[in-house]
């Protein structure tokens, strides 16, 4: 399929099979959340891959029984960093120094621009900041789930707290923000076969 057919094919599917998604499948789907565009390139948040069923079943009452969690193959957790300091910069410049093979100081102008940028903001602010770059990230990997003929469906309709507090987030510095559960949409889903509805280009669009 091309790309707009696949787009086409894609829906928040509301009822999962439960059939695993193939390793291959999965890592090329993994691989494109990876390679997403993020503000800097720094990527100030972590994704948690949830395959274990008990994990997804103590977090299902979370997301107010929602029967994709349970039945997904992997359950993507998008978690933003809670803070944003001088050390994750670094570190960040010392991945693209070792990366590129070159001296992180060559660097010192742009994480100086980074740091100026960035550490100025609140915690709160550098949490919104966060969240915006995982939306990036969001859109990304349900495109590369649709190239893969994988289900996927996005949802906000969760309880971030009681996430946070089943998978021990605090403690790893981070706040879940969406979630995307990976799967195989049930033969019984009606919306499988729904006519995708969206609003008219002429309408969406403008051109100037």
């Amino acid at each position: 399929m091309s790309l707009i057919q696949q787009l086409e094919w894609r829906y928040a599917t509301k009822k999962m099979s439960g059939e695993k998604i193939p390793a291959d499948k999965l890592q090329n789907i993994l691989r494109a959340t990876q390679l997403s565009a993020s503000s800097y390139g720094l990527q100030p948040y972590t994704i948690l891959v949830i395959e274990d069923a008990a994990t997804k079943e103590k977090l299902a009452p979370a997301a107010y029984n929602q029967p994709q969690i349970a039945a997904s193959s992997q359950l993507l957790v998008f978690c933003a960093w809670t803070d944003i300091t001088e050390k994750e910069i670094a570190a960040f410049i010392d991945n693209i120094a070792k990366t590129r093979n070159m001296d992180a100081e060559h660097l010192a102008g742009y994480k100086s621009m980074m740091e100026g940028s960035i550490t100025k903001l609140t915690v709160e602010q550098k949490q919104i900041w966060a969240s915006k770059q995982i939306y990036i990230a969001l859109g990304t990997a349900l495109v590369a789930a649709a190239s893969e003929e994988v289900d996927a469906t996005p949802m906000e309709g969760f309880n971030a707290q009681q996430f946070d507090e089943i998978l021990g987030l605090a403690a790893k510095g981070l706040k879940s923000v969406v979630i995307l559960p990976l799967g195989y949409r049930a033969a019984d889903d009606q919306l499988a076969s729904a006519i995708k509805v969206r609003r008219d280009q002429s309408e969406l669009f403008q051109f100037i």
